[in-house]
């Protein structure tokens, strides 16, 4: 049996992992049959508790953070309002009172 390759990438090297298809090369994970025009047009991110975030929203920090640079962590609890969602390793683009601007990684958020 012949894999599809990537949807995100269109590498060759995809491999099976149970019932998902998964790319080494862009870590991209999909459901064998899922079509093409759902991995493209949308950009979802969702918190450590799996629910989809969305432009605006208010989330909190669920563990402290160390902050290169800054003499003190962003601590757990702290509330950040209006992120905006950006693609990329940290996919949340957001001001932190006290901090100024920042990028956050959403695992470490909860809606």
């Amino acid at each position: 049996m012949s894999l599809p390759n990537c949807l995100e990438c269109q590498s060759e090297y995809v491999y099976e992992d149970g019932h998902l298809l998964i790319c080494p090369m862009c870590s991209f994970e999909w459901t064998p049959g899922q079509e093409v025009e759902d991995t493209e047009d949308s950009f979802k991110v969702v918190d450590s508790n799996g629910t989809l975030l969305q432009d605006g929203d208010t989330v909190t920090v669920i563990k402290d953070l160390k902050v290169k640079g800054a003499p003190k962590d962003i601590k757990q609890g702290t509330r950040v309002k209006n992120i905006r969602l950006v693609q990329g390793d940290h996919n949340i683009d957001c001001k932190i009172e006290g901090f100024g601007a920042m990028k956050l990684k959403s695992e470490f958020v909860k809606k």
